[in-house]
Order: C-alpha cells, then sequence, then structure tokens
C-alpha cells in the first residue's frame, strides 16, 4: 500500500505542514495540492462541501504530492466510511469530548475485528493499492480534534484511545470555551496554557499533536514550539488576503 507521509514525518520528528480546503472546487484542490503542503484537508464541516464533491477534491489531491485528508462533518459512520472509500488517507474528527466518541471515531476508520468499517474502498483501493485492506488500519491517519473543556478534562483519557493517531487543536472553538473567543491570542494565558497541555498530553501518549492556524505567525509559533501537525492557512483566507492585498496597492497607486 502506499505510504502515508504524515507517519513517515512523525517518526523523524518532523513536522507536517498541512492546509485547508474551504472552497468546494477540483481546481482549488489541485492548486493548493500543488503549493507543497505535505498533506490538504478537504473540510465538510464548516466548508459548503458535501460528500460529492469531497470526492472529486480528493481525486485532484491524489494527483499532488500532498496527503489527501478529510474532516467530517460529524462523528459519522457512514460519511466517514465514504470519505475513506473515495481516498482520504486520513480522517479530522471534529468535537470528540470523550474517550468513548474517541474509541467510535476510531472504529468507524478500521475494519473489523479492530473496527465497524465496511469493504467496499471503491477509490482507496485505486490510490492506496491492491493491498488496500491489509493495511489501511496501519497506513490512514485518524486525528480527534480537542476543542471543548469537556475534551480537556478528559485530554489524557482520549489520547489513550488505542488506534487513535493523534489530536488536533480547534483554536477557535478552544477560544470560545475558554470564555475568549474565537480569535483568542495562543500566546497569552489561558490560551497558551491549554496548547501547552494538549501537546504534552499527545507527546506522552506517544500521539500526533497537531493544531489550526490561520494567521501565518501563528503557524510559525506553534512549528518551533514543535507540534506534528501545523495547518498553514486556507484556501479561501489565501484568495481573501491576496485580492484585497492587490485591489489596496492599486487603490493607493492613485
Amino acid at each position: 500500500m502506499r505510504p502515508n507521509p504524515l507517519r513517515e514525518l512523525h517518526a523523524a520528528g518532523r513536522p507536517a505542514l498541512t492546509g485547508w480546503l474551504s472552497i468546494d472546487s477540483g481546481y482549488s484542490a489541485e492548486l493548493i495540492g500543488s503549493c507543497g503542503y505535505d498533506a490538504v484537508v478537504v473540510d465538510l464541516q464548516h466548508a459548503p462541501i458535501y460528500l460529492d464533491k469531497a470526492v472529486s477534491m480528493l481525486q485532484a489531491l491524489s494527483a499532488t504530492g500532498a496527503v489527501p485528508m478529510a474532516r467530517c462533518a460529524a462523528n459519522q459512520l457512514f460519511e466517514i466510511n465514504k470519505l475513506l472509500d473515495g481516498g482520504a488517507y486520513g480522517i479530522v474528527c471534529p468535537l470528540i469530548n470523550t474517550p468513548e466518541e474517541a474509541g467510535r471515531f476510531v472504529a468507524a476508520c478500521r475494519y473489523p475485528p479492530s473496527g465497524l468499517r465496511s469493504y467496499g474502498p471503491t477509490r482507496g483501493l485505486l490510490y492506496g493499492g491492491a493491498d488496500y485492506f491489509e493495511a489501511a488500519d496501519s497506513t490512514i491517519v485518524t486525528l480527534a480534534m480537542i476543542e471543548t473543556r469537556q475534551a480537556l478534562s478528559n485530554l489524557d483519557a482520549i489520547c489513550a484511545v488505542p488506534g487513535l493517531d493523534g489530536v488536533l487543536v480547534g483554536p477557535g472553538d478552544l477560544g470560545i470555551a475558554l470564555g475568549l473567543g474565537p480569535s483568542a491570542d495562543w500566546r497569552s494565558d489561558p490560551m497558551a496554557g491549554a496548547l501547552a497541555g494538549i501537546r504534552s498530553a499527545a507527546r506522552r501518549a506517544g500521539k500526533m499533536a497537531g493544531i489550526v492556524c490561520m494567521p501565518v505567525p501563528f503557524a510559525q509559533d506553534m512549528k518551533h514550539q514543535g507540534w506534528d501537525i501545523v495547518v498553514v492557512g486556507s484556501d479561501s483566507t489565501f484568495l481573501r488576503q491576496g485580492a484585497t492585498a492587490a485591489l489596496s496597492a492599486v487603490r493607493a497607486a492613485g
């Protein structure tokens, strides 16, 4: 089966710099995937992207050097199975608050006897290879999002769930949960302390610690601190920032 570079990077102690897709376009996916990211996530939770479009975006990513990943809309077996069968090599699951929820997520990503995933990999077989069934469980990456007070209180138990490969921080929702709002300063407490605690818990469990960073300085700081997965911006953010900067420069020229 095709190797998963996220696992190789983690084993080597190197960060996986990851892109994020919020625009429902195969072309956008291909553009971002061709930028040199180690992995790119198709977002089905908040972006206007649904399963039919997600598969074409995963196809576009498959033609690039980036690992094709997806964030499911919810912890649901049917959607997670569809995304994996569509060729996702990693799944990000939002709002994991308890070890039981993390266990249910992992089970959706693993074949029996380890999990509940049904066999029918379609594109997964094309992208992964002929031995997909034998190697998928040890190749596909599972990341549980930590973004609530309940998740923080259950952090060690969540990280200890067998088959869970890591956690990914949603800083917007975490900031809201901490009473700071979605744009909380990652450099100040209580946000800084919460992030350090999440990273440490993942380390203790031997799991990947990831974080979504939209401002570039945020991503730079998290890379410096040793996070394993650092999400660096999104296609929609880059589009808006680039268009705004170009327009402002032309207006200012008189």
